[in-house]
C-alpha cells in the first residue's frame, strides 16, 4: 500500500492521523512493542479504533507489510511519504509528520525514556525528534532542498532499522507463567 492509498483509507475512514504519521505510529510501536496488534494500532489512527471490513483490510494489509519489511534481512524497510511528484514542502511536512508518529509509536513500549537511551540509538531517537520540525529552506534552491531532503529520508530509513535491531530485547513479551496442574 502507498501513502496515497492509506490516505485516501484514513480519509474515508475519518482517520484521526495523516498517512505518515499513522505509518510512523504503526513503524514506531513494531519497533519496540513486542505485543503490538492490528487492534492496538487502529485505536491509535480511527475513531474508536472501528473501521468497516475494507478499511481494517486495507489496514491490515499496511500492518502486515510493514512488520514483514523491518523483519527482512534485505533492509526492505521503506517511508511511506507522498510520491516525489508532489511539492517538496508537502513532503517534508510528512516526513516530520512521520517522525512524530514514530516516537508516539515508540512511546506505546515499556521503555521509560526513549529520548535517554544510549549510544547509537538514543542518538537516533533523539536525531527524529529534531526531524519533526523540518522544514523548507525557501533561501536554498529546489535541488538543495531536494538532495537535503533525500538524505533525511533515507537517515531515517537506515535509522528506523537500527532500532528495530537494538530494540529487540524490549519486543520479547512475557508470558504469563504456565499454571502449574495439580495431580
Amino acid at each position: 500500500m502507498g501513502y496515497a492509498e492509506l490516505q485516501r483509507v484514513l480519509g474515508d475512514a475519518q482517520g484521526l492521523t495523516e498517512a505518515a504519521e499513522a505509518h510512523g505510529t504503526l513503524t514506531g510501536a513494531l519497533c519496540a512493542a513486542g505485543a503490538y496488534r492490528l487492534e492496538d494500532w487502529l485505536g491509535e489512527i480511527l475513531p474508536d479504533g472501528r473501521a468497516d471490513p475494507m478499511t481494517r483490510e486495507s489496514c491490515r494489509a499496511c500492518f502486515e507489510a510493514t512488520a514483514r519489511a523491518l523483519r527482512d534481512a534485505d533492509m526492505a524497510f521503506q517511508v511511506l511519504l507522498p510520491d516525489d511528484d508532489q511539492p517538496i514542502d508537502a513532503r517534508a511536512t510528512a516526513l516530520g509528520q512521520w517522525c512524530q508518529g514514530f516516537l508516539y509509536g515508540l512511546g506505546t513500549s515499556s521503555i521509560d525514556d526513549v529520548t535517554a537511551l544510549p549510544g547509537e540509538v538514543g542518538e537516533v531517537v533523539r536525531d527524529l525528534s529534531e526531524i519533526t520540525r523540518i522544514g523548507v529552506d525557501a533561501r536554498e534552491s529546489i535541488e538543495s532542498n531536494e538532495s537535503a531532503y533525500a538524505e533525511l529520508v533515507e537517515f531515517v530509513r537506515v535509522g528506523v532499522q537500527l532500532l528495530f535491531e537494538e530494540l529487540a530485547p524490549f519486543r520479547v513479551s512475557t508470558a504469563p507463567p504456565a499454571a502449574e496442574s495439580l495431580h
